[in-house]
């Protein structure tokens, strides 16, 4: 699972059991995450949960970076049982915007924030599971 947090949503996605494709599965207010994290993980097996971690071109922290902290941190007290990784997710909005474009979808709904954040999460997801592949 990989989680795109933002202060007003947050686009998640998951893998297939073989993890080989990222998809995304849901965008939702952010007040509402660790609701929906409840309910999710009690039905789905969740083996590791990977989170963008926000950062300005120069790799310094976003002005978001230490909200995305603080939620990793309530996280890890909840589900305990479930490792967290960091995801670079510079740039992953734009490539979102672009795959949608790429895809033929109309203008007006690649204005839909929803959509990118979901296809963001994917590719902060695909992004891990390529490089963990890589090193292994």
């Amino acid at each position: 699972m990989a989680i795109d947090y933002g202060t007003r949503r947050t686009g998640i996605a998951v893998t297939d059991p073989q993890q080989i494709i990222a998809s995304p599965l849901e965008t939702l207010p952010t007040h509402e995450l660790m609701r929906f994290l409840d309910s999710y993980i009690s039905l789905e097996k969740v083996e590791l949960v990977v989170v963008g971690y926000p950062r300005k071109p120069d790799y310094s922290d976003s002005e978001t970076a230490k909200q995305v902290r603080f939620f990793v941190e309530a996280f890890r007290k909840r589900f305990s049982g479930i490792p967290v990784e960091w995801m670079d997710e510079r740039y992953t909005s734009r490539m979102a915007e672009d795959a949608l474009v790429e895809g033929g979808m109309k203008k007006s709904r690649r204005r839909e924030k929803e959509r990118v954040d979901r296809v963001s999460a994917s590719l902060i997801l695909q992004s891990y599971m390529e490089r963990r592949n890589k090193l292994s």
